[in-house]
């Protein structure tokens, strides 16, 4: 058993999308070998009262130590938030490092460390290793959501505004660089998939990786019926991120208006924290589109649908909303993007598209043969169950601390 100080940039519960899911899991597995101790970030946007904060600490101390929840200075004000923008446009600086910059987060780590001594210290993304990278007595492990280089360079190249294109362009080829020489200082970096590992050690060779894939809670993520809504399409995923506001822009106005024509008893829900008001505005267009906002629970809403659609064509890692889907046993339309790094098979486990022909053809394909569609969804369910439990990932994690 080790002692690991796991340092995070928000506080991982509730495991309800993205990261707050890989975080919360991979946490929670690696308690069970390993004697875990917490020092979180507080990002407003996921933890926003005292009581969220409390809820958070009962639910996590059930199987880890708490150290701290500090909050992110740079959120504390109009000024602050201008002043970080604009330091990115600075040569040596990048908004990612500057983001989490705090003397508090400094003091607490550094008194955590005085008080107990620990075997390894769990870096949960880049933004946080100027806080470690002087404590060479400790075995370090940089996790990678991303690899946040790539993803700011891939924005880049999709960005239309020239000002955001280059900006996204000059923070990327920063950050690429900074990644080059961290990586290679950590006894360990977890990526979520062989295409990760290969992305980072194309520019950084000398980096060790080891590919610990996002995962699906399979006892949380389970169909409760096996009957859904006939030709019911689904999308869940917060839209404050800008590859599912992309995602969801492309296929609303791209797709829906088509679609709803063509298939005239077609419905669609879109699920997710935060969307834009023209969303929630096109409810009053179309009837038969809803779209709900956060949900606390959202399997009942998989239940009712009988395709998942993910548009993303942006961003990077893999999608735990993908995963999430397969294990509802949800016939997946997708661009191929956003099942990098997951080991789906074309028109096997997955219907891939890329244009607005392309999906609205492919959806009147699978409602016409269900028969395929519920093949489809079977075979993904195959490739989640196998590949992706977060009970097996996790276990593949902590063996890979017992090892250090």
């Amino acid at each position: 058993m080790k002692k690991i100080l796991w340092l995070s940039h928000f506080l991982p519960y509730p495991p309800k999308g993205g990261m707050l899911q890989r975080s919360y899991n991979l946490l929670k597995e690696v308690s069970k070998n390993h004697e875990v101790t917490l020092l979180a970030f507080n990002q407003s946007k996921l933890c926003a009262t005292k009581a969220d904060a409390e809820n958070a600490f009962k639910h996590l101390g059930e199987f880890c130590k708490i150290a701290g929840l500090v909050d992110i200075e740079s959120e504390k004000s109009s000024f602050n938030k201008l002043k970080l923008l604009l330091g990115g446009f600075l040569p040596g600086r990048t908004y990612t490092l500057d983001w989490l910059k705090s003397s508090n987060y400094s003091q607490v780590l550094a008194d955590t460390l005085g008080l107990e001594k620990f075997d390894i210290i769990h870096v949960d993304t880049i933004s946080l290793v100027p806080y470690v990278m002087n404590l060479n007595a400790y075995k370090r492990v940089l996790n990678h959501h991303n690899i946040e280089s790539l993803m700011l360079l891939r924005r880049s190249q999709n960005e239309k505004n020239m000002l955001k294109k280059l900006y996204f362009f000059y923070e990327g080829i920063k950050l690429k660089k900074y990644e080059k020489k961290v990586c290679p200082v950590f006894n360990l970096n977890i990526t979520c998939s062989n295409l990760d590992s290969e992305r980072l050690n194309s520019f950084s060779p000398s980096s060790q990786c080891l590919d610990i894939p996002n995962g699906v809670d399979l006892a949380y993520f389970k169909s409760a019926c096996s009957t859904a809504i006939e030709k019911s399409i689904i999308f869940a995923g917060g839209l404050s991120w800008y590859p599912n506001l992309d995602a969801m822009t492309f296929f609303l106005k791209e797709v829906w208006p088509r679609l709803s024509q063509e298939v005239s008893d077609v419905t669609m829900t879109v699920v997710g924290r935060s969307p834009a008001l023209w969303m929630t505005e096109l409810q009053n267009v179309y009837p038969n589109l809803k779209v709900t906002g956060f949900v606390d629970d959202i399997r009942p809403y998989f239940d009712a649908a009988f395709l998942y659609v993910c548009p993303i064509r942006d961003g990077g890692g893999t999608k735990l909303k993908v995963l999430d889907a397969l294990a509802m046993k949800k016939t997946l339309i997708s661009h191929s993007i956003a099942c990098e790094g997951i080991d789906v098979v074309e028109n096997e486990s997955v219907v891939f598209a890329e244009t607005a022909d392309e999906y609205i053809n492919q959806i009147k394909s699978l409602f016409d043969n269900r028969a395929r569609a519920l093949m489809i969804a079977e075979n993904g369910y195959k490739v989640v169950s196998e590949k992706y439990d977060f009970v097996k990932v996790g276990e593949r994690l902590s063996s890979a601390y017992e090892n250090l």
